[in-house]
């Protein structure tokens, strides 16, 4: 028997004296027998690309060869150059070529694994090459094309257009044992992509009102938090008591991976309207005939927006480093500031409230609460009766609902972020992030964001995760290999309140 044992990537096969008659790889060639033959070759009712077949063989031929580098990236440059004016149902169709035909050879490594199970435990040297070709065996062909087009002018950014198009493809794939061939594809473009863009070859850039028209153009266009109304509002977003820092890599040099928008503010402000009512207190405070920035003024920057670009960069993490680099460039430009902290939205709360109250209206409301409610909205059915007010903003400016839905809300927001898991982590994908880098989940804030997108993503709340630099690396180690989540007191109140709600019921 043997023990199987995954380390960086190399799988090492620890063999013991004993060995049994090699039966356990009996079963691994059944199973991929059945695979090969049932997927092995694309669907007979599929649309094939319209790329020549002899193409890609003839590339794949000059594997392990010595023929002219130039030859071959010529010949890959051709595929991409094909590749990019496909339609989507025929790009899918050669992804789908790429993951059958060119991945790896199941039988081949069966028969690698039962030489490798008899090999004698004291033949080290012959243990170590057949445990060497069995590596190389278990590497899909397909890398090897990877790497080449990686090589090409502009081929980074087609492997993460690439990539994009191979997560499309999943997400409509209903196959589960098929998903699992074109999940390998996937794997192996993202174990690329990770070594490239490694933080270590990303450069961080600041983007001004004198960066170049196409960068500023594409910093508008990604945002995706506040979008940005016009020339005007995107001016003040990189001007004075702003900052916009993106990251780019040297093969993508005109392109913006991540985008961090940051507020220069005298406190930590509640509300989207907050950050520009403290860049008004801080002018005030300012030499009328001064055009600098009041140094002494800036005490809190806020991240109020951080936005990625590239979904075919989706798993490799590039925003929370960009967020600890702005942190330290920040501080080290405006030695007063002392508070790091977000002004961060909560996605998808509204569709969880609305249907935890139908569910169960009593586990988000108090009696008093349901019968206030009711007699504003003159309905007994408070499931359709706030369905209908939620459904968009003009609630917000009605002070008698507010008044009434505040408290409710507020502690609901607080018990979702803190206490709804996915697999032990925080549901809401903001607050993992946050919670991730090591944030401190510190301040549920009401109205914060009455815009019509703020309205229907969180019924306008918005959440402080704050940044203390001394204890960010232990917040993070204690949620991702702990799974617990530092709160600050307020939060706990509220969400102390919601467990006592939801325990009476």
């Amino acid at each position: 028997m043997f023990k199987k044992i995954i380390s960086n990537g190399v799988i090492v096969f620890k063999l013991n004296k004993l060995r049994a008659n090699c039966g356990a790889t009996h079963i691994i060639k059944a199973t991929f027998s059945n695979i090969s033959s049932n997927y092995l070759n694309p669907p007979e009712n599929s649309i094939h690309a319209p790329i020549n077949d002899q193409l890609v063989d003839e590339i794949f031929k000059f594997k392990d060869t010595n023929i002219s580098n130039w030859i071959i990236e010529n010949k890959v440059d051709t595929l991409c150059c094909l590749y990019k004016n496909l339609p989507v149902k025929n790009k899918q169709n050669f992804l789908w070529t790429l993951a059958l035909k060119y991945g790896v050879d199941h039988k081949h490594i069966c028969h690698l694994a039962d030489k490798l199970l008899c090999t004698e435990g004291d033949n080290y040297q012959q243990l170590l090459a057949r445990e060497t070709t069995l590596k190389k065996a278990l590497t899909p062909r397909y890398h090897w094309l990877f790497i080449l087009m990686g090589r090409l002018e502009g081929g980074v950014k087609f492997l993460v257009d690439l990539r994009t198009d191979v997560l499309e493809l999943l997400s409509e794939s209903a196959d589960t044992e098929k998903s699992a061939i074109m999940q390998q594809l996937n794997l192996t473009l993202h174990d690329l992509l990770l070594l490239w863009f490694s933080v270590g070859f990303l450069h961080l850039e600041r983007i001004t009102w004198q960066s170049s028209c196409d960068m500023l153009q594409k910093v508008s266009d990604y945002e995706a938090i506040h979008p940005i109304k016009n020339w005007v509002d995107l001016k003040r977003r990189v001007g004075p008591y702003r900052r916009c820092y993106i990251f780019t890599h040297p093969s993508m040099p005109r392109e913006p991976l991540v985008v961090l928008h940051t507020a220069l503010c005298d406190t930590i402000p509640e509300t989207v309207k907050g950050i520009e009512e403290a860049e008004k207190r801080i002018v005030e405070k300012t030499t009328a005939l001064s055009v600098q920035e009041n140094v002494n003024q800036i005490k809190a920057a806020v991240f109020y927006s951080i936005s990625t670009t590239q979904k075919g960069l989706q798993g490799i993490e590039l925003g929370n480093y960009l967020i600890k680099e702005v942190a330290k460039e920040v501080t080290r430009e405006f030695p007063m500031i002392d508070q790091l902290s977000s002004l961060s939205p909560i996605p998808k709360f509204r569709l969880w409230l609305l249907d935890n109250i139908r569910q169960d209206a009593t586990k988000i409301f108090t009696e008093d609460e349901l019968m206030r409610i009711k007699n504003i909205l003159s309905t007994n059915n408070i499931m359709e009766g706030l369905k209908k007010l939620l459904n968009n903003c003009l609630w917000m400016n009605d002070k008698e609902i507010t008044d009434a839905l505040k408290e409710p809300l507020m502690r609901a927001c607080a018990w979702y972020l803190y206490r709804e898991k996915r697999r032990n982590y925080a549901l809401n994908a903001v607050a993992h992030f946050h919670l991730r880098n090591g944030a401190v989940m510190w301040r549920v804030n009401w109205m914060a964001d009455p815009s019509p997108r703020g309205s229907d993503h969180s019924c306008g709340l918005m959440v402080n995760y704050r940044y203390f630099l001394s204890e960010t690396e232990d917040n993070s180690r204690n949620y991702i290999e702990g799974n617990k989540i530092k709160a600050s007191e307020g939060v706990m109140s509220s969400v102390l309140q919601a467990d006592k709600l939801r325990n009476k019921c």
